[in-house]
């Protein structure tokens, strides 16, 4: 057999030509160039609603600027190749880096229209939340300073003299209620608001009310929601307290987890002494469910309900670390 007619043609390898991979290299930065500075620019264009032809227009407009931007500086920059003769010339060249400008703009446009649109979507949500919250707050405040109030107005008659701490003490309360700002607190303000509280009801109460706390130093800075503790105690008072004649004993108490932060507040009683039991009852800690939403979603919870043994317990859990300031 002849050997010529054995050997297989052998396909041609592709080279590049003089200055070639470094003017597509020049074409693709000037590119990526020009697409981050359409990005940018497209960024503070909200898309209309309802959708206007002129934003048709003006992308439009836009696609052909960039496309044409691109152009010349890929051409520029590669004429400063030595030795480089692009492949196209004239109005072929053109029409090429108009067609892929053009894609690659309305890519890009997607992608920022995308982009803002999420951004103006969670910037939105952020302010009803915090709508949301500062009306549950100017809710809770009024609620718990008008059962404070209550307290000194059942004291005047009975003791001027106690009457008149107390009112010291709900000044110093509205003062603290007025000035906090923020949505979350550390646990070690909130137990001080709280103590606060609780002496105004025990100058009510007396010998009736007793209080015993478990607060571990290692969890007194990690965050809580403002006025949530107090909600809380505030409700173990009116519905366990107030109700009953023999003492009760309100038992508060922290514990963490590597995640979460848990508060449980106990107080001893009669079953039906419960929020449950009475008209109107719970609404403090309906609206304190409301703000545990705003603030966490479903990474809260706040469950409450009667002992077997008589009495009511409610356990808060939030997540630990999730939040600062406001």
């Amino acid at each position: 057999m002849d050997q010529n007619q054995t050997t297989t043609a052998q396909p041609r390898r592709a080279t590049w030509r003089e200055g070639e991979l470094e003017a597509a290299v020049v074409g693709i930065s000037s590119g990526l160039a020009v697409a981050f500075l359409v990005y940018v620019l497209l960024r503070r264009v909200p898309w209309p609603r309802p959708f206007r032809w002129r934003f048709a227009l003006l992308h439009l407009v836009g696609a052909l600027a960039a496309s044409m931007l691109w152009y010349v500086l890929a051409v520029t920059l590669s004429s400063l190749i030595p030795g480089y003769v692009p492949g196209a010339q004239g109005a072929q060249r053109v029409f090429m880096f108009v067609s892929a400008g053009t894609l690659f703009y309305a890519i890009v446009a997607g992608v920022a229209h995308a982009v803002e649109g999420s951004a103006r979507a969670a910037r939105a949500e952020a302010a009803a939340a915090r709508t949301q919250l500062a009306a549950l707050r100017a809710q809770i405040h009024p609620h718990f300073l008008f059962n404070a109030l209550h307290t000194v107005v059942q004291l005047i008659p009975a003791d001027p003299a106690r009457a008149t701490e107390a009112a010291e003490l709900v000044a110093d309360l509205l003062r603290t209620t007025l000035e906090e700002q923020r949505d979350e607190v550390t646990l070690e303000d909130e137990w001080r608001f709280v103590e606060r509280y609780l002496a105004v009801e025990r100058i009510r109460f007396g010998d009736r009310l007793a209080v015993r706390a478990h607060m571990p130093e290692a969890l007194l800075e990690e965050r809580v929601p403002a006025f949530a503790l107090q909600t809380l105690v505030e409700n173990a008072v009116i519905h366990g307290a107030a109700p009953r004649v023999a003492p009760t004993e309100i038992v508060v108490t922290a514990a963490g987890s590597a995640s979460e932060l848990t508060l449980t507040v106990r107080n001893s009683g009669d079953r039906a002494a419960s929020p449950a039991a009475g008209a109107g009852a719970g609404t403090g800690l309906s609206r304190l469910r409301e703000r545990l939403g705003v603030l966490y979603g479903s990474a809260a919870r706040l469950v409450c309900g009667p002992e077997q043994q008589g009495g009511y317990t409610a356990v808060l859990t939030v997540p630990r670390g999730t939040r600062r300031d406001s």
